[in-house]
C-alpha cells in the first residue's frame, strides 16, 4: 500500500516499559513525512485502542518527538510482564498492528 505508514517510517517497533507497560516507536523518514502524519492526525488514542482491541483508559501517552521525527505511544499491558499467562516478556512483538496504518 503507498500510504501505508511503513513506506513514510524507518523504524516501527515496540519494546518494554516497565512491567505494566509497552511503548511503540514510529520514527519516519524525513520531517516532511512526520510532519504530514502528525498534520493528518490519524495516530490518536481511538486509532490505538481500536488496532490494539483495548480501552482508551489504557493507551497512557501519545508523544510526538519533532527532533527525532518520531512519535511515541505508550499503553497499559493487558497482562504484567513476566506474569503468567504472558507471552512476550521483553514486548518486542507487539508492533504488529501498526502496520496497519495508512494515510
Amino acid at each position: 500500500m503507498k500510504n501505508s505508514v511503513v513506506n513514510y517510517a524507518s523504524v516501527i517497533r515496540s519494546k518494554n516499559s516497565g512491567p505494566y507497560e509497552i511503548t511503540f516507536d514510529i520514527i519516519f523518514t524525513s520531517p516532511a513525512a512526520f510532519n504530514l502524519w502528525k498534520k493528518k492526525n490519524i495516530i490518536t488514542p481511538a486509532k490505538i485502542a481500536s488496532l490494539y482491541g483495548i480501552g482508551l483508559k489504557s493507551i497512557l501517552k501519545i508523544i510526538w518527538f519533532s527532533p527525532a521525527h518520531a512519535v511515541k505511544i505508550t499503553i497499559k499491558r493487558p497482562i504484567p510482564s513476566g506474569h503468567a499467562g504472558e507471552r512476550d516478556i521483553y514486548g518486542a512483538q507487539q508492533h504488529a498492528p501498526l502496520l496497519d496504518l495508512c494515510l
